[in-house]
């Protein structure tokens, strides 16, 4: 706590405190190490004593202070004694661990000195010229090599110039040193020493803490009281001071990390789903702001529900970089660290069997937090990976370096169209999971004991079944690229992926900004379809309420699940629902662009070592086999038939050509043949007259086409 924000003696209208009474009170708690503990709504222990009111006609009530309160005659010795104590408990804390931190800088030294070497090393070998040549050797350019070394080694010769005259000049200051200081023991070298030591300790600090805690750390809090529960209570109407419509606690008030908890009971009429809509009400009665307070259903009763309002806001304080950043690696059968949940304990998840939805409005990090989870899975040599970014940011294209498949936007490349190559990955993808279920079937007990992908199956390369991941990001983009058909077969591949494939280890992993309102017709019930398939939720701040009910599902909100009331600084945090039992509020690791690109080079090593990569990462590209839809429809005329309606044309061609026709609806049939210039037509078959086409007219675009 700041000097300034210290409940400093001033006088307040009715009474006046005991100075002596509060500065030793707040002395007293200056001694815990957890922090001040300060009640905002204080009762005065004697009798108030009475202030002289304003003269009538005064007219400086509104003028402040020459000399504030604290400095004035009467309470300057108070003042004096509560800041010298102040010191006097930072210098003895820090007196008492002084040959600790003696040790602790020491060290720091020792890492910061490591660290200047290798940079050093680096920099005096020219170490970052060594990829661009391995680069220049790999493609057998003899002389752009050459004249990559000649430069090379001219620049090593100046450096080392550079050198040897930098340690000639250390050398001769050393000398002079020496002669004015003595050997290097006397007290004179601590001038060289301390800067010296003090600048490699700096290098070498360790990320994300100080090297030395600081002795006072005083945030301002409030301290919950069964008194001010029911203010808030009885203020936001949930009750009242009656008989009847009393609240009351089902347990003590508590503790509970960074906060305080308590089980209250409603009166009875009253539900969770009334304290869900009063968040904002309770929170005022609090005195604290919205996102310092949680509220979690009691699955004994209704009424009942457990309080837990934090010191501070929680989601305020970031929750770090991710720990994969060890560069270690990791197995998909293990829970993958997400976050920190808003108590500050550690929050993961199994993605293995699971499809993870992620939705937020734009730049609050749902990108960061899908692809946090595709490093942890990418750090697993032996999961394959697949990636498509329908808005082709350059978030994802590191992921290219180990991806069995990478698609971005929808723009054609010199890779082909993403649009079909999605729609092949989507095909190989369903073709895959079909042949896993058959495989596993056939394979003995003892080797599936339930009848499901095992870790030892998947890891086997004999087996030909590893786990997959697939992540969707901006995936509202692949069911409206343009194009009817496509859309609809994409649309079809997801629900069916999203339904059948996580139980054969095909993990789906889907991010969004809109999670609604995309497509028509059978594309937009399809669209829903797949959203409301996923079984991980997680939503970052949303706009409403019932945006947030959309990512999390429904009935979120009325059980107290509502991102909206995130604040727009919180980036990074969101609510985690059906990954437990819990919905906890997760702030996520932060693993920026930097810390991906370090972890794709590790992961594609791994994968590298134990024979892994696949696809698109060792440059096989299967490129889309073309089809003539018009030559296609005309073969299953062969019955002699003159005209067919469209749902038994598209029939037709599903049953011929199944790989490419399975999932084509007769309005996408219709779209295809009407471009050539087939037209839709009564066709009248088994007494019945629907829009269809004739053989001749398709026959007629056929040999048009053909004579161009």
């Amino acid at each position: 706590m700041s000097e300034d924000h210290l409940p400093v003696p001033v006088e307040r209208s009715g009474w006046v405190p005991d100075v002596p009474a509060v500065l030793t009170e707040l002395e007293t708690l200056s001694g815990r190490e957890r922090s001040y503990e300060w009640p905002l709504d204080p009762v005065p222990d004697r009798v108030p004593v009475p202030v002289d009111p304003t003269p009538p006609g005064a007219v400086d009530i509104a003028r402040r202070p020459v000399i504030p309160a604290s400095l004035r005659r009467d309470q300057l010795t108070a003042t004096a004694r509560h800041v010298g104590g102040r010191w006097a408990h930072a210098s003895a804390y820090h007196a008492v661990r002084l040959p600790w931190y003696l040790a602790v800088i020491v060290q720091a030294a020792v890492v910061g000195a490591g660290r200047v070497a290798v940079r050093f090393v680096r920099w005096w070998t020219h170490a970052e010229s060594t990829p661009v040549r391995q680069a220049v050797a790999e493609v057998r350019d003899t002389a752009v090599w050459l004249r990559l070394d000649r430069e090379v080694r001219a620049t090593r010769r100046t450096r080392t110039l550079i050198v040897a005259d930098a340690g000639a000049g250390a050398l001769t200051a050393i000398a002079v040193l020496g002669s004015a200081f003595g050997p290097p023991t006397q007290p004179g070298w601590l001038l060289v020493w301390l800067p010296l030591v003090g600048s490699l300790a700096y290098v070498g600090r360790p990320v994300g803490r100080p090297l030395i805690a600081a002795a006072v750390v005083a945030p301002r809090f409030r301290k919950l009281s069964a008194d001010i529960v029911l203010r808030a209570y009885y203020a936001a109407k949930l009750g009242a001071d009656k008989d009847d419509q009393r609240i009351t606690f089902g347990s003590p008030m508590a503790r509970d990390g960074d906060g305080s908890r308590v089980t209250v009971d409603l009166p009875y009429g009253k539900g969770f789903t009334d304290t869900v809509r009063a968040h904002g009400a309770i929170a005022s009665g609090l005195d604290v702001a919205v996102t310092q307070v949680f509220l979690t259903r009691d699955p004994t009763s209704h009424r009942r529900h457990t309080l837990w309002v934090a010191d501070r806001d929680p989601l305020a304080i970031p929750a770090g970089r991710t720990p994969l950043l060890r560069g270690r690696p990791t197995d998909i059968w293990t829970p993958a660290p997400f976050g920190l949940d808003e108590r500050a304990r550690p929050v993961t998840i199994d993605l293995l069997w699971q499809s993870i939805l992620v939705g937020a409005q734009p730049r609050q990090g749902w990108t960061f937090a899908l692809r946090s989870l595709g490093l942890f899975a990418a750090l697993d040599p032996y999961v394959r990976i697949t990636v498509a970014d329908g808005g082709g940011k350059p978030d994802w294209r590191k992921f290219e370096a180990i991806a069995d498949r990478a698609v971005f936007g929808l723009a054609p490349t010199r890779d082909g169209d993403p649009v079909e190559i999605l729609i092949d990955t989507l095909r190989e993808i369903r073709k895959d999971v079909q042949a896993r279920y058959l495989a596993l079937s056939d394979l003995p007990p003892d080797v599936v004991p339930e009848g499901k992908l095992t870790r030892e199956i998947a890891r086997d390369p004999k087996y030909g079944m590893p786990v997959r991941l697939l992540l969707l990001d901006e995936f509202q983009e692949w069911f409206a690229t343009g194009s009817p058909t496509a859309d609809s077969e994409i649309a079809s591949l997801l629900v069916y992926l999203i339904r059948v494939a996580p139980a054969a280890g095909v993990i789906i992993g889907s991010a969004t900004q809109r999670p609604s309102g995309i497509g028509s017709g059978d594309v937009a019930k399809k669209f829903t379809d797949f959203r409301d398939n996923h079984i991980i939720r997680f939503s970052l701040r949303t706009g409403s309420w019932q945006v947030s009910d959309l990512v999390l599902g429904a009935g979120a909100f009325s059980e107290g699940l509502d991102s909206s009331t995130l604040a727009a600084e919180h980036k990074g945090a969101g609510i985690l629902r059906g990954a437990s039992d819990t919905s906890p509020t997760v702030r996520t690791f932060l693993a920026d662009a930097e810390d991906a690109a370090h972890l794709l080079a590790i992961a594609r090593k791994l994968r590298e070592h134990v024979g892994t990569l696949s696809g698109q990462a060792v440059g096989q590209i299967a490129h889309r086999e073309e089809r003539d839809v018009l030559a296609d429809a005309l073969s299953v005329f062969a019955d002699g038939a003159r005209g067919l309606h469209w749902a038994e044309l598209a029939g037709r061609l599903a049953t011929a050509y199944p790989e490419h026709y399975r999932d084509a609806t007769p309005d996408a049939i219709s779209a295809q043949l009407r471009a050539f210039g087939v037209p839709s037509v009564d066709v009248r078959r088994d007494g019945q007259v629907r829009k269809g086409a004739r053989a001749d007219a398709i026959r007629k675009a056929h040999r048009a086409r053909a004579d161009v």
